[in-house]
């Protein structure tokens, strides 16, 4: 889910730089400038989010079973809403890794930077940077009626370094968009002519999906 292009608000985790912008994350270099900030699309998720539901059903199908398999003695509603608090809660655990892995994983641009940060699960963090003056184009794709209709396709990077491909990102041509006018105004050129239209890479390196 894409951010407007807009200074992130000031928290008491902000360090302040003297004569300097603020720092927003740990990597932020002294004077370096926050200006745009996405996430990839919720549907990323899904996983978690089925398997999570899933769980919800747990407890009352297990308190219908009973309710069938011993007439004579039925579960109270007291069991039943027992059951359906800790498959809820249950679900939510499960559900969590795919949230926190969404909500952490971001890609920040900076006035010097393309920043991007995945997150898996817990215990697993991730940072690539690249400098925005190694970005040669900026192209997007959305392919199939599921990523028309929900809104959500591949931003494709060509650099001097190897191609960069983020795939399931939010809103991908204001996101295109956003970033030549970025890289526009940081006085870089590129060979896009907006609007974009997919090139085929020779090296390609795919962003890795989320679990």
């Amino acid at each position: 889910m894409a951010r407007a292009k807009q200074k992130p608000e000031a928290s008491k985790d902000v360090a302040l730089v003297p004569d300097g912008p603020p720092k927003y994350f740990d990597d932020q270099f002294d004077g370096e400038e926050v200006l745009y900030v996405f996430h990839k699309h919720p549907i990323v998720m899904r996983r978690g989010l089925i398997i999570g539901m899933v769980a919800w059903l747990i407890g009352p199908v297990y308190t219908l079973t009973l309710t069938y398999t011993q007439p004579n003695n039925p579960p109270t509603m007291v069991f039943f809403g027992l059951s359906l608090l800790i498959s809820i809660i249950v679900g939510m655990i499960l559900f969590m890794p795919s949230w926190i892995s969404w909500h952490f994983s971001v890609f920040i641009v900076t006035d010097q930077r393309f920043i991007q940060i995945t997150q898996k699960g817990l215990f697993h963090r991730a940072v690539a940077d690249l400098g925005l003056n190694q970005i040669q184009s900026v192209n997007y794709e959305v392919s199939g009626l599921q990523e028309t209709l929900l809104g959500f396709g591949t931003i494709k990077m060509q650099t001097y370094v190897g191609d960069l491909t983020i795939h399931e990102v939010h809103h991908p041509a204001r996101i295109q968009k956003t970033l030549l006018e970025i890289l526009r105004k940081e006085g870089i050129s590129t060979t896009n002519t907006y609007p974009a239209s997919p090139q085929q890479p020779n090296q390609s390196h795919e962003e890795t999906e989320e679990a």
